[in-house]
This record gives C-alpha cells, sequence and structure tokens, in this order.
C-alpha cells in the first residue's frame, strides 16, 4: 500500500469519526444547541433592526452574530464532550448556560424596545422586577451600617 494512500485513509478515518461524534452530540442535545440559536439569532434580529433604526445598516454587527453563534455552539460542543467523557459533570452545562440565555433574552427585550415594540414603562417594571432582590440587599446594608 502507498504511503499517500495509507494517508488519506488515516484522516479520512479521522474524520469520519470526529463527524459522526459531534452528529451524536448534537442530536443527542439538540435543545440545547437550539435554545442558543434561538436566542442570538433573536437577539440578532432586533438589534440588527434597532441599530437600522438608529444608525442605518452595518455588516460587521450583522456578521457578529454569526461569529457569536459559532462560538457558542463551539463551546457547547466543548462542555457536552467533557461532560459526556467524565462521569459526576453533569451539571457543568447547566452551570454555563442558563446565566448566558438569561442575558441574551434580556438583551432581546432591551433591542424589542428600541424597535417600540415594548413600550420602555412596560421593560422598566419587567427589569426592576428581575434585580428586586439587589434593592433589598441594598436596603438591609444601609440598614446594617446605621
Amino acid at each position: 500500500m502507498k504511503t499517500t494512500t495509507l494517508i488519506t485513509l488515516s484522516v479520512t478515518t479521522l474524520l469520519s469519526f470526529l463527524v459522526s461524534y459531534f452528529n451524536h452530540l448534537v442530536i443527542d442535545n439538540a435543545y440545547q444547541f437550539l435554545s442558543v440559536a434561538v436566542v442570538i439569532f433573536a437577539d440578532g434580529f432586533f438589534g440588527i433592526w434597532a441599530g437600522v433604526k438608529r444608525e442605518g445598516f452595518k455588516t460587521y454587527k450583522a456578521i457578529k452574530v454569526v461569529k457569536t453563534f459559532i462560538f457558542w455552539v463551539v463551546l457547547l460542543s466543548v462542555v457536552l464532550s467533557i461532560q459526556r467523557g467524565f462521569t459526576g459533570i453533569g451539571w457543568l452545562s447547566s452551570t454555563i448556560l442558563p446565566p448566558f440565555l438569561i442575558f441574551q433574552v434580556i438583551s432581546i427585550l432591551k433591542n424589542a424596545s428600541k424597535v417600540d415594540l415594548i413600550h420602555i414603562d412596560l421593560l422598566t417594571k419587567y427589569l426592576d422586577k428581575i434585580d428586586q432582590h439587589k434593592d433589598e440587599v441594598k436596603e438591609q446594608l444601609q440598614k446594617d451600617t446605621k
């Protein structure tokens, strides 16, 4: 067997293994990948819409959505691979992804308010309810210092 044939078969086998592995990883965790994609593209959609309304279309901002999507899909793939490879780390994706998703949803609400889809009073009311615990802690600290 020639050396080039052997190298070609080795590379093909390696690539087939990697594609098969990530195919199963994505299929087994499709809802996590889908949730990341939906919040990133929804935030990007409303962000671009708000940007067009303010300053016109900016190509680099639209490309930033794709870069963000690729980054988070790679990060999710790494986290899920680690989770699959080591027992007892089932909490890893549940710890890393929810804060990201929550911040993205808040960004979606903010961008939707900039496009006038949500009234600013309603958004302020929702954001105040989210940060309500901070006010309670601040009041408690003020009482403690007196």
